[in-house]
Parts: structure tokens; C-alpha cells; sequence
């Protein structure tokens, strides 16, 4: 193994988003992250040359590094998200690049939801505008545990500190009060590599981390390995071969935690229990394994297990319920109505569903909540009841972000219509609606 490979090999991986309002410079961000880390190829770099060069540019056009459809590039906009994978001496990075534009909003729940930090973007000039507070509120809901709010094109307002230091308060205190449990404000400009990786020599005010700085030293606390185990079954293996006679196996990635031999465990939701007999692990007998493995556990007792099933320890099951209470992000373009028939995708597990209730919308605004709206229309953020044909081991959201989270399915042509998030929707030191909350605490809404 080279000295390389084994330095990369011990530095941590860190998943991050960013996300901002239209023309903020978001995708020159990503660009010029990538640029000054020196993680884009030649080739690529001269491609992005030549096009700019083609445009009348003096300058290569960094965004065009990140926006790679067609029409992201003929309409200088974001439309898809763009995965992005780098790496420095410090630390491994998988970028997801979300969309600005409203109607995008939607991509944004894809790419910060298995993120650990999430780099909201604001233009100086513009300070923080309904967008942002859209942003702010979606990495609140996903429990993001890490923000940035980079203000950009400081160049553009003289690199003053107290243009900064206003948007950096508003900010702050808006996704506080969300439940955002860190914030951390960089004035950058992304055009003129001024903090992105370099600090900057015209903000002598400013004394804290660049982006990469930050980034590179963020603590990272995904650890799946410490929850609760949980191992949705995705396979059941039974070869009946000479061999093989008797082999019954269950293959799946555990979802958090871990499972050892010899440990109680109880599958839901048929609340049947045994032991754990064995794990095996490419092809070899393990004592123990752990969160994301992909593993086949062998138990002592034949028990009829199926895919979509959920093997836990007996000592730490969740609950079922066929009543779930949750906040979901609606992302199709057709409206999510009472009584709609859905199917809902948890773990390994798709059951037939309808929608009972929508309670609340939430309006971003001033984070009131709008009481039954009756359907909730593309990017609308709201709160639902769902009924489900059969029970589901549900975790909250807050305590497992794997296993709290499901998907609303169109069952006729197969279509997302929403992200859900079991569970209390922000942090518990959020106070949001706190009014509305006081007068309706025995509804258990917290909008």
C-alpha cells in the first residue's frame, strides 16, 4: 500500500451539502473548493478553460467545474444534485451540490439527508431572503448536526465587516431558534478565492477558519456503531443444496449498532425471538460485526422472516404502530391530499398506506404553523398522520436518521411524493410555535 493510499485510509470521511438562493455563487464556491485543493484533473480544468474562453471570460468559469448537465450549463443554473468526491491530506469529502431555485427545493432534501454539515450560501448584497430560510429550516428538519452560512461576494460590498456581522446575526438567531445545534459564520468570496481555501488578505477583521479549514476539522460524529442495532432484512438465503442442506440465512447492511453471537433478538413486527447463531461476513464466520456491514445472521430458531422484516436486540426493540406520526418534505409536482392512497418505503419494507391527516404547513416566514391546509403542493413542509396496512418498526427521526426516515410513493407509477421524518419535527430546543404548541400540546403537534 502506498504512503498515499495509507494516509487517506486514516483520515475521516465527511459528508456535506450546500445549498443557496439563486446567483449567490454557490456553484463557484464548490468550484473554487475543488480548484484551490487542487482536486479538479487537467483535462478538466482545460475543458472548463476553453468554455470559458468561448464565453468572452478572462478567467476560467469555476461554476461550469460542478454543472454538469446540459442545461445547467446554457442556463448558468443548478438543477440536479452533483455528487462530488475529493480528498486533502486531512480528511476525505463526498460533496453533494443541491439546487437553488425554489422549485429545486426538493433536491436539497436528497443531498443533505445522509449529510453531517450543510454550507448554506448568501449573497452580501441580498442578505438572508426566503430561500435561505427554506435552507435553514430543511438541514433543521434532516438534523444536520453542522452549519455554515458562507456570505459571499464580500468584494461586492467593500469587504465590510458590518455587512457580515448583521447577516451573520439574523442568521444565526433564525436557525437557533430552529434547533440548528452549530453555526458557523464565514465571510468568503468564492470569485476571488478570499477564505475559501486561502484566508483572506483584504478581511484582516475576520480571525476564524476558512471553508476548507473548517471543514477539514469539523468533528464528525457518525458513528453508527454506537446506536441501537437495527438489520432490516433484505435477503433470505436458504441454498438447499447437498452441501448446504439447512442453511437458512438472513442478508442485509445493519442499519446502526451491532450484533454479536450469542445475543437475544426479536424480529419485527411479528415480535418473534432467538439468538443470534452466526454472522457471516464475505464468506467467513465472525463473532461480531457492526453498522454499515453487510452481513447474513443465521438464528438458533426457524422463524418465518421475510424481506422487509427488522432483527433487533431484545433488549432495545423499537415500537410498531400502523399510525405514523411524522413531518415530510413533499417533493412531487402533484399535491399530497387526505386520503390519498400511498406506499410507504421504510428500510427494506414497502406497505400499502393512506393518508389520514395533514395537521399543519409550515410557513417559513415566520415559522407559524398554517392549520390544516388540506394537502401539502411541491416543497411545501408539513405535518401528516398515515395509516399503514401493516405495522412498521419505526424509530424517531432524532434518534435514528436511518431508520426514522421513510418515502411516500405514488403506487400507481412508482413516483416519490415525500420525505418523511418520524417523530417530534425539530429539536426539542427549538421554539418553534410555541403558541400554536401551547394551545394544541394535546394534538402532540410541535409546529
Amino acid at each position: 500500500m502506498s504512503s498515499t493510499t495509507e494516509q487517506l485510509s486514516a483520515t475521516t470521511l465527511l459528508r456535506f451539502a450546500t445549498a443557496g438562493s439563486v446567483d449567490d455563487g454557490k456553484s463557484t464556491l464548490v468550484g473554487r473548493l475543488l480548484h484551490d485543493s487542487k482536486s479538479v484533473l487537467e483535462d478538466q480544468l482545460e475543458a472548463v478553460e476553453r468554455v470559458s474562453a468561448d464565453r468572452g471570460h478572462n478567467a476560467p468559469d469555476l461554476a461550469l467545474l460542478t454543472d454538469g448537465l446540459r442545461a445547467e450549463r446554457e442556463q448558468g443554473i443548478t438543477i440536479d444534485v452533483a455528487y462530488r468526491y475529493f480528498a486533502t491530506a486531512r480528511r476525505r469529502f463526498i460533496l453533494a451540490d443541491t439546487p437553488g431555485h425554489v422549485q429545486y427545493t426538493r433536491n436539497m432534501v436528497t443531498g443533505a439527508s445522509t449529510a453531517e454539515l450543510a454550507v448554506v450560501l448568501v449573497d452580501a448584497r441580498n442578505g438572508v431572503v426566503e430561500q435561505t430560510r427554506r435552507h435553514a429550516a430543511v438541514a433543521a428538519l434532516l438534523r444536520v448536526p453542522h452549519v455554515v452560512l458562507a456570505v459571499n461576494k464580500m468584494d461586492l460590498v467593500g469587504y465590510e465587516e458590518a455587512v457580515f456581522a448583521a447577516i451573520a446575526k439574523e442568521f444565526t438567531e433564525y436557525a437557533s431558534e430552529l434547533g440548528v445545534p452549530e453555526i458557523t459564520a464565514i465571510p468568503i468570496s468564492a470569485l476571488a478565492g478570499d477564505n475559501v481555501v486561502e484566508p483572506s488578505a483584504h478581511m484582516d477583521w475576520y480571525g476564524g477558519p476558512t471553508v476548507l479549514e473548517h471543514l477539514e476539522t469539523v468533528p464528525v460524529s457518525h458513528d453508527l456503531a454506537t446506536c441501537p442495532a437495527r438489520f432490516p432484512v433484505q435477503y433470505v438465503i436458504r441454498p438447499q443444496t447437498a452441501e448446504h442442506p439447512d442453511y437458512r440465512g438472513y442478508a442485509g447492511q445493519i442499519a446502526s449498532g451491532v450484533l454479536r453471537v450469542g445475543e437475544p433478538v426479536t424480529v419485527l413486527p411479528s415480535g418473534r425471538t432467538s439468538i443470534i447463531e452466526g454472522i457471516d461476513a464475505l464468506g467467513t464466520s465472525v463473532d461480531i460485526a457492526w453498522a454499515p456491514q453487510s452481513v447474513t445472521l443465521r438464528l438458533k430458531d426457524d422463524i418465518d422472516i421475510s424481506r422487509g422484516d427488522l432483527i433487533a436486540p431484545t433488549t432495545s426493540v423499537p415500537p410498531t404502530t400502523q399510525d405514523v406520526v411524522a413531518t415530510v418534505c413533499h417533493v412531487a409536482d402533484q399535491p399530497l391530499t387526505v386520503g390519498a392512497r400511498v406506499l410507504l418505503k421504510h428500510t427494506t419494507r414497502t406497505v400499502k398506506a393512506i393518508v389520514k391527516e395533514i395537521p399543519s404547513r409550515l410557513t417559513l416566514d415566520d415559522l407559524s404553523q398554517h392549520p390544516t391546509p388540506g394537502q401539502l403542493v411541491a416543497n411545501d413542509i408539513g405535518r401528516v398522520i398515515v395509516r399503514t396496512a401493516e405495522p412498521l418498526a419505526l424509530d424517531t427521526y432524532a434518534d435514528s436518521r436511518r431508520t426514522g426516515s421513510f418515502l411516500l410513493i405514488d403506487p400507481t407509477d412508482g413516483t416519490t411524493l415525500a420525505a418523511g421524518m418520524a417523530g417530534e419535527a425539530f429539536s426539542a430546543k427549538a421554539g418553534v410555535g410555541a403558541d400554536a404548541d401551547a394551545a394544541q400540546d394535546t394534538e402532540g403537534w410541535d409546529f
